[in-house]
């Protein structure tokens, strides 16, 4: 199981890439493990605002069917428009191919209340 080191994560198994003010969000490496084989993801249009913790889209795996939560308030400024006829790259690459949004984030203090990969390595137990 991969954490990269220079993420920073959610305790709801996301994960975010920050360049300057825009962060990039996807689910974990465990989260892909733990809901099985993707085979469906509703995104957000782009320009939507989000606060976080709201909902952003829902993504639907062989196991069950989870809500994606925003970890940072913000302005969605991109979506991964290849997951809506390749959904299983959450999968195969859930830190490349396999990110969902890009959030333009208003309030930067946000960031620092997201785990580091040590602690959501602890959170998960490995």
């Amino acid at each position: 199981m991969i954490f990269p080191e220079n993420l920073k994560y959610t305790k709801d198994h996301e994960w975010l890439s920050l360049e300057g003010d825009t962060g990039t969000i996807g689910i974990t490496d465990y989260a892909q493990g733990e809901l099985g084989d993707v085979v469906f993801i509703e995104l957000p249009i782009v320009g939507k605002e989000v606060k976080v913790g709201d909902i952003f889209g829902t993504i639907e795996a062989v196991k069950a069917v989870s809500d994606l939560f925003s970890p940072l308030t913000g302005v969605v400024v991109e979506v991964n428009s290849k997951l809506e006829s390749e959904p299983e790259l959450v999968n195969s690459e859930p830190y490349k191919g396999g990110w969902m949004v890009k959030i333009k984030f208003s309030n930067s203090a946000e960031v620092t209340t997201l785990l580091d990969s040590e602690s959501y390595r602890a959170l998960v137990g490995h």
